[in-house]
């Protein structure tokens, strides 16, 4: 069974077929938020701090930290910034971390300062991103997402992206990274915009599973951009996305609907052995009255942890 180990400091964590649904905390990512990457080039890592106990505190299974503030010559700016935000991130919190930049700089930079064994977010089919990142993934012997599409752009054609997928596994196996190192984003659609964006990443699954036997993960919104409603939408998506085979998801662990989703497939998915958490975490559950949304409570961590998606769907760009 595909097992892909990843590890803070202090904890360890398995993403597979035969573990619970990993949460990976997207809100630590500036992209599309001017206030936290006006904040972050100030070197005020308020937000962050908060948006990292709030996560955990939410059942995040991981966290993602990104530090694209800016498009200016990211070459320069980035790698520090990572680094600063990497360290406070892990200093607070004890799960483990998702190193997310498409500057091969900042990565190395962040890999030098990482405890415990990180997620390194990302890798494309692109030949220039392959060469940069697969020797940094095997000198620091941990494991990578591999993002499907490469210098001809993301293919509406399925079959495109799970050859892209394919081929970077084989580009990481000449590097001596082994397929249980490597977990592959199919790339999730908007459903809005492509009407079998759904079955499309179910067959895709399904084939990354029993080809490829690879963990998978993805930026769980984008199969909601767009349309009204999207935490419905997304916390449909949730339990379906499981069942084909996806082991991880960037996503929002702050949304208590498409949490409890995630708890509900766990479950039904036989990864939640004789419904343990389910009954610890819900066994006196109130509904929330109509209209209210449920508070997440947030511990406070006087001692401050010493201070403390370019965005994913940034980097994917237009679909269409």
């Amino acid at each position: 069974m595909t097992r892909t180990i990843v590890a803070s400091a202090t904890r360890e964590i398995i993403i597979g077929f035969d573990q619970p649904f990993c949460v990976i905390g997207e809100r630590i990512n500036p992209t599309g938020r001017k206030k936290l990457a006006a904040e972050m080039i100030m070197g005020n890592f308020d937000t962050v701090i908060k948006d990292a106990l709030e996560q955990v505190a939410a059942g995040a299974t991981m966290l993602d930290v990104n530090a694209g503030v800016t498009a200016v010559d990211p070459n320069a700016t980035e790698p520090g910034l990572l680094v600063q935000t990497l360290e406070i991130v892990q200093n607070l919190v004890d799960v483990p971390l998702s190193i997310d930049s498409s500057v091969s700089a900042a990565i190395e930079a962040a890999l030098k300062v990482a405890k415990g064994r990180p997620l390194v977010n990302s890798v494309t089919g692109e030949e220039e991103k392959l060469e940069a990142i697969l020797p940094l993934i095997k000198k620091y012997n941990v494991p990578v997402v591999a993002i499907s599409n490469d210098e001809t752009g993301i293919s509406m054609d399925p079959d495109v992206r799970f050859a892209v997928a394919k081929k970077i596994v084989e580009r990481a196996a000449d590097f001596g990274i082994p397929a249980h190192d490597i977990v592959v984003d199919p790339l999730v659609m908007p459903i809005g915009a492509l009407g079998d964006a759904g079955r499309q990443v179910f067959a895709l699954l399904r084939r990354l599973r029993e080809e490829l036997k690879v963990n998978t993960t993805c930026g769980l919104s984008n199969i909601s951009f767009g349309l009204p409603h999207r935490h419905g939408i997304n916390a449909g998506f949730i339990p379906m996305v499981i069942g084909a085979g996806m082991t991880s998801a960037i996503m929002n662990p702050c949304r208590p609907q498409e949490m409890e989703a995630v708890h509900a497939a766990n479950v039904l998915n036989g990864t939640d052995a004789n419904c343990t958490y389910w009954i610890k975490k819900y066994r006196d559950h109130q509904p929330a009255a109509a209209g209210a949304a449920p508070a997440v409570s947030v511990p406070v961590d006087s001692a401050g942890g010493g201070r403390r998606r370019g965005g994913r769907e940034a980097r994917r760009g237009a679909a269409g």
